[in-house]
């Protein structure tokens, strides 16, 4: 979606990029660019970027980077019309939009528009003698009724299509109902209300618009939880059931629980901190989104081997980040008969009320003392041998933790649950450490005893053919976005002198913006470019370009692209020959 150049232009002009990023990320000045965490992954140490010469970001430990742009497609999960809108919103800018892109514009806020009347047509019926049997089911979920209104629920009906024929009767068409995911194609021409005879959960996101719906079933019927699906103002990796209203909690830290009546239940009682992911595991994405939040975790899951692992993965995702995280354990119930069965946050809370769950959120354990509890879970430590084996794993663990006290403390812990004597505990994590340490090296080693490799495109769809000259062309296109006062009217080179396609088509778009008169940057590029391409470019002008001698690199850069371009051009006859009868030879053999 194109919008004009010179709106463009004064749009990056207005949204320096250190403002923009330094309202997400706490930057540090350091030399000539900030640097914070990155909010795109996580970590202790900030390795993110931003440069305000260049008005680009980057990640020196992820590889994403770009410009004001990109960055807010990102963060904001928007799409680069979108991102556009949203950053001349900020700015106060009108935006000169094209029929094309107004269209596209109005078809996601349409949709956004039928959630939201959706949602209230549903909250409408819980209120109504209709809605009765979903205010009964609440009623025996002890849900009170400020706490559905605060969450926004509603009813939908035990009937084929009365969202479809109110929602119509709106003026909203089939294709938007169908493209929202509020109703079905039953393949015969048909069409029928997806979520019947449910209490209905709207998903809000952040910025306060409905974007999907979460629901429960009434009865034992299956399924018994049923979600939208992913749509265009929707994906389930990008939202957190709860999070609009845990951001307003003055509560430390968030809450991780798996469903969403487990945090309806946790705000009703007083930890209004808590959110849900939207029935997947956690996301890169979701964390990223609880960044903006927090830096304070505790993972609530279900006390079942299908919660331990989900428990386990997002301990693995959340390693080495800036988080500090903790596992609450939720105790396993016994029955009237005497079984012990897994219980959720709402079970607990229902049976044991809040005060006991407030006593084990203090005395909830951090991620090592969890994966630890794990591990010793797994063997018989009365037995000899079990031992020796649970010593060796448990080495493994205290061997990935970076500080030499945290691996000392554990240590003795580890010791004490084995029955080994401490020392023998520290030799077995030393030796492990000393292994861990090896097999890095030696991967650092190949690395490095492999430059060519390192020169290469991050994405393999992006590989250089050739090398030499694509080093070449990335110098080019990185004087160019430097200075490029350095150029002369004509270009130095074509699109095609260029060995890699996607360098040529981005000297090509940049010189278009030399001779339009406009700013040559790499923001200009964010909607020509797959975040892929961005962040291959932005990779490569990190590296540096000395100011005395950019005319002198310029020519030599120039120089060796003709060079490799008529090298390419002249064809080796042997060569030739032998490609000519490997051809003939395969056409033979298929034709026998």
């Amino acid at each position: 979606m194109a919008f004009p150049q010179s709106f463009m232009d004064e749009l990056t002009a207005r949204c320096d990029i250190v403002d923009v990023v330094g309202s997400y990320v706490q930057l540090t000045r350091r030399g000539s660019n900030l640097f914070g965490l990155c909010p795109f992954h996580s970590e202790k140490t900030g390795s993110f970027s931003v440069s305000p010469d260049k008005q680009i970001y980057y990640c020196f430990g992820c590889k994403r980077g770009g410009g004001v742009i990109n960055f807010i497609m990102e963060e904001e999960n928007l799409p680069f019309p979108d991102a556009v809108r949203f950053l001349a919103k900020r700015a106060g800018l009108e935006v000169p939009e094209e029929e094309g892109d107004r269209e596209a514009g109005r078809r996601r806020q349409r949709l956004l528009e039928l959630n939201r009347d959706a949602a209230r047509f549903y909250y409408r019926l819980l209120q109504q003698p209709e809605g009765r049997a979903v205010q009964d089911y609440l009623d025996r979920r002890q849900i009170r009724k400020a706490t559905a209104v605060n969450f926004g629920m509603g009813a939908s009906l035990d009937a084929w299509d009365v969202l479809l024929n109110e929602m119509t009767a709106k003026g909203y068409s089939k294709a938007e109902l169908l493209s929202a995911g509020l109703i079905v194609d039953n393949k015969k021409g048909g069409f029928y209300d997806k979520f019947r005879n449910r209490l209905m959960l709207p998903v809000i996101d952040t910025r306060g618009d409905v974007v999907a719906f979460g629901s429960r079933v009434l009865d034992k019927s299956e399924p018994k939880y049923m979600n939208s699906s992913e749509t265009p103002v929707y994906s389930k990796r990008r939202v957190l059931y709860g999070l609009n209203l845990a951001k307003k909690s003055k509560r430390r830290g968030i809450i991780l629980c798996e469903g969403n009546l487990d945090i309806v239940t946790l705000h009703q009682a007083g930890f209004d901190n808590a959110v849900a992911s939207m029935g997947t595991a956690l996301t890169p994405e979701q964390i990223r989104l609880l960044s903006r939040f927090t830096k304070e975790l505790v993972l609530c899951y279900d006390n079942d081997s299908a919660g331990k692992i989900a428990t386990e993965r997002a301990l693995q995702l959340l390693s080495g980040s800036e988080f500090s995280v903790k596992v609450l354990q939720l105790p396993r119930r016994r029955t009237a008969e005497g079984e012990l069965v897994k219980q959720d946050a709402d079970d607990f809370i229902k049976n044991q009320g809040p005060a006991a769950f407030e006593r084990l959120l203090s005395g909830s354990e951090n991620g090592v003392e969890f994966r630890m509890a794990q591990i010793a879970g797994k063997y018989d430590l009365e037995s000899d041998e079990q031992r020796v084996a649970y010593s060796g794993e448990i080495s493994a663990l205290l061997a990935s933790l970076p500080n030499e006290a945290e691996r000392e403390i554990y240590a003795a812990r580890a010791a004490e649950t084995a029955r080994i004597t401490p020392q023998a505990i520290k030799i077995d994590v030393e030796k492990a450490r000393k292994q861990r340490l090896r097999k890095e090296d030696r991967a650092e080693l190949r690395k490095n005893l492999n430059p060519a490799a390192q020169l290469q495109p991050k994405d393999r769809s992006l590989r250089y053919e050739n090398l030499s000259s694509a080093l070449a062309e990335q110098g080019v296109i990185r004087l160019l976005l430097l200075d490029d006062g350095l150029f002369s009217s004509q270009p130095p080179l074509k699109e095609e002198d260029f060995s890699s396609p996607l360098l040529g088509r981005i000297f090509s778009l940049l010189w278009r913006a030399k001779e339009g008169g406009q700013k040559v940057t790499l923001g200009a590029l964010a909607g020509a470019l797959s975040q892929d391409e961005m962040n291959h470019v932005a990779s490569f002008c990190q590296s540096p370009e000395s100011p005395q001698n950019r005319q002198k690199a310029l020519q030599d850069y120039i120089s060796n692209i003709q060079k490799e371009r008529r090298s390419s051009d002249k064809t080796d006859p042997l060569l030739a020959a032998v490609e000519k009868y490997k051809k003939t030879n395969k056409g033979e053999k298929r034709n026998v």
